[in-house]
């Protein structure tokens, strides 16, 4: 027989994570969904319903965070519940071209940020036309002419999926701060060290433990130009 000390233990356990996954601070929410994931089909129940409460408002890195639970869960109920609420991911999915973003969300939401870079880059060549897409590598006057909508949505996928550490946004609030300093700015986000860039893929951080900014590489490789279209864009107005 069950002791019923646990089983109301427990039962109290899952009350108060639940009040302060409602009513905590970003920083308290951000602790009380890993001890949610913990406790089995109870912990997922309060996180399905916390999305679920949610979902007529846009997904905060919180809402990502408590996704990227269910998202890597083997619970049936939890694909279930995915499947039946959120089939495309919890950031939507807009593109003024037509552009399918779902293997982003899926990567990212499974925290594979080094397949995900390669995917936006993918994806920008996408936006900027088949001579992008061929060559593999964006021209900063193909950045200028993005439409802001697909913009919006890469960056958001990655703020969402990141705890709000990584996007172009992000990024170009880290610049803004250093007062749009390009060579304070490499340093800040770990592009470079010293004299030194940063070795593409090796020297990069591919998670959380990455400064603040660290990705997406937005082409990186090419220089200053495209960034700085990128930070130029309409988009951020």
């Amino acid at each position: 027989m069950t002791d019923p000390m646990i089983v109301s233990g427990t039962a109290n356990d899952i009350d108060s994570l639940r009040r302060t996954l409602i009513a905590g601070s970003l920083q308290v929410q951000q602790q009380t969904i890993p001890k949610l994931a913990e406790l089995g089909d109870a912990g997922l129940d309060v996180l399905m319903e916390f999305l679920q409460k949610r979902s007529d408002t846009p997904a905060t890195w919180i809402d990502g965070k408590a996704y990227q639970v269910l998202y890597n869960s083997d619970a049936p109920k939890a694909k279930e519940f995915l499947l039946s609420h959120f089939p495309e991911g919890i950031v939507p999915l807009k593109s003024d071209c037509g552009i399918n973003y779902n293997s982003l969300q899926q990567l990212l939401a499974a925290q594979d940020f080094q397949a995900a870079d390669r995917v936006t880059i993918e994806k920008m060549c996408e936006l900027a036309g088949p001579t992008a897409l061929q060559r593999k590598w964006l021209y900063f006057t193909e950045v200028e002419n993005f439409p802001s909508v697909d913009l919006h949505t890469i960056n958001n996928l990655w703020v969402v999926h990141s705890e709000g550490k990584f996007g172009f946004s992000i990024q170009r609030e880290i610049w803004l701060g250093l007062g749009k300093n390009w060579d304070n700015f490499w340093s800040k986000i770990h592009w470079k060290n010293g004299n030194n860039w940063t070795r593409y893929p090796n020297e990069f951080t591919w998670d959380l433990s990455a400064p603040r900014g660290h990705l997406p590489l937005s082409n990186q490789l090419r220089g200053v130009r495209v960034i700085a279209s990128l930070f130029a864009h309409p988009a951020w107005k």
